[in-house]
Order: C-alpha cells, then sequence, then structure tokens
C-alpha cells in the first residue's frame, strides 16, 4: 500500500514522501496516528501545502535545537560513584544517569536520546552524544568522579 507521510518517521521517510508500506502497518498505525494520507491528488495537495508551512516551522525548531545543544554541550555534568581499591568503579554510569545530572542542570532529556555504546564503567571525562533534534546532537562532557 502506498502513502504519503504527514511527519518523519525514522527508517522509513520524511514529510510528503511517497513510500510503500505493509498494509496492516498504514492501516492500523499510520493512518489511525495521522501520520499518514492515502495517495490521492487531493492528499497531494494537501501535503504540499502543508510542507511549506512545516519548512519554516522545522528551520525555527533546529536552530532552536543547536542553540539548546550549544548550552547543553557547555554545561559541567559530573557522575559521583563509590569506588573501591584501585579504584574500580562499583557499577557504572548509563543513559539514565547522565539525563538525571542534566536535568538537575535544567536540561530536559530523556534517557534514550543519550546515545551511550555502553555504560561508562571507569573514572575519567568521556564525550557522550545527546540527540537533541534529529538532525542536532550535542557533545556533552561528563566527568566521572569517586564518591
Amino acid at each position: 500500500m502506498q502513502v504519503i507521510l504527514r511527519e518523519h518517521i525514522e527508517n522509513l521517510g520524511s514529510r510528503g514522501d511517497v513510500v510503500k508500506v505493509a498494509a496492516g502497518y498504514a492501516r492500523n498505525y499510520l493512518l489511525p496516528r495521522k501520520l499518514a494520507l492515502a495517495v490521492t491528488d487531493e492528499n497531494k495537495r494537501q501535503i504540499e501545502r502543508e510542507r511549506k508551512n512545516a519548512e519554516a516551522r522545522e528551520l525555527e525548531e533546529k536552530t532552536q535545537a543547536e542553540a539548546y545543544a550549544q548550552r547543553m554541550s557547555e554545561a559541567d555534568i559530573s557522575v559521583a560513584r563509590r569506588v573501591g581499591e584501585n579504584n574500580t568503579m562499583y557499577g557504572s554510569v548509563t543513559g539514565a544517569d547522565i539525563s538525571q545530572a542534566l536535568q538537575a542542570k535544567g536540561f530536559e532529556v530523556d534517557k534514550r536520546k543519550v546515545h551511550l555504546a555502553e555504560p561508562l564503567k571507569a573514572l575519567g571525562e568521556f564525550t557522550v552524544p545527546v540527540k537533541v533534534h534529529r538532525e542536532v546532537t550535542a557533545q556533552v562532557k561528563v566527568k566521572v568522579v569517586a564518591q
């Protein structure tokens, strides 16, 4: 089944794209949530009108996200963990811990937006990518210190 996307959907397409999807996916997910429309001439015209408004809105959102990412990158984030002999950590620092530290500094970040390949298991300073917008990623410096 072919549909026109009304919003950007990860791994599928961006706003205004005509994509071919399974009928059940369109019928049960995309259409009820108003993420897509069936392919008709009227819907194509409607999507074109929406695209013009959305491009201006996207540009505004991206500039705000870049400014937010810049402020977030300049923040000093430190996470304290208990350590044993030879500075070995008990446990690790996860995306949820970094998200809480960012929230304490005034940044609203969901733990799923913190992209760690694996939890931090050593003391030191690390650069962690945090996705702020789908096109903007902030590089946050996180210091893991002994408690």
